[in-house]
């Protein structure tokens, strides 16, 4: 049996082997486009993840929640939940770290994955998976996890948003 590595060389756990992106653990480079070095994102993803939660800014519900997003490039963006006193006012890590891809210039991803507590993995919620929609496909694959622990719930964007709020880009401009 191969053993899987990561991007560093070092063997990829057994959580490792459960974000493995795509059929062979890599993603897929953008196509149309000159190739991009196919990547593995086994851990990548869960350990950009991890990192990022632990910059959340949670005073208030002490709730840290770490996103990384898999750009079609190869590019991971992460994001961390930033709380405000006034709460409607927080911005969720998932939307952080879209739009940072967005503003970096990433319009197509891969995969996300998101950690959150310690003990049930927590999914995005509502307003995160319908920004998700407006970049991302039905079957993006979206993980979910804990920030320590190997707990990891796999779903699409599509089965956590069935109905998504859709708009052609040409009846808005």
């Amino acid at each position: 049996m191969k053993t899987r590595r990561n991007l560093s060389g070092r063997a990829a756990s057994p959580l490792a082997a459960a974000l493995a992106c795509g059929a062979q653990g890599t993603a897929r480079p953008t196509r149309g486009r000159k190739a991009a070095k196919r990547i593995s994102c086994q851990g990548e993803l869960l350990a950009a993840a991890r990192d990022a939660a632990a910059r959340a800014y949670c005073p208030y519900s002490c709730f840290a929640v770490g996103a990384a997003l898999l750009a079609d490039d190869g590019r991971i963006f992460t994001g961390a939940n930033v709380e405000n006193a006034s709460y409607g006012l927080t911005v969720c890590a998932e939307r952080i770290a879209l739009f940072t891809a967005v503003t970096a210039g990433a319009r197509r991803f891969q995969a996300l994955v998101v950690v959150a507590g310690s003990r049930t993995p927590a999914t995005p919620c509502g307003a995160c998976r319908q920004v998700l929609a407006e970049f991302c496909n039905d079957r993006m694959p979206v993980f979910c996890g804990t920030r320590t622990g190997i707990r990891i719930k796999r779903t699409t964007l599509g089965a956590l948003l069935p109905h998504a709020f859709r708009l052609k880009a040409e009846s808005i401009q």
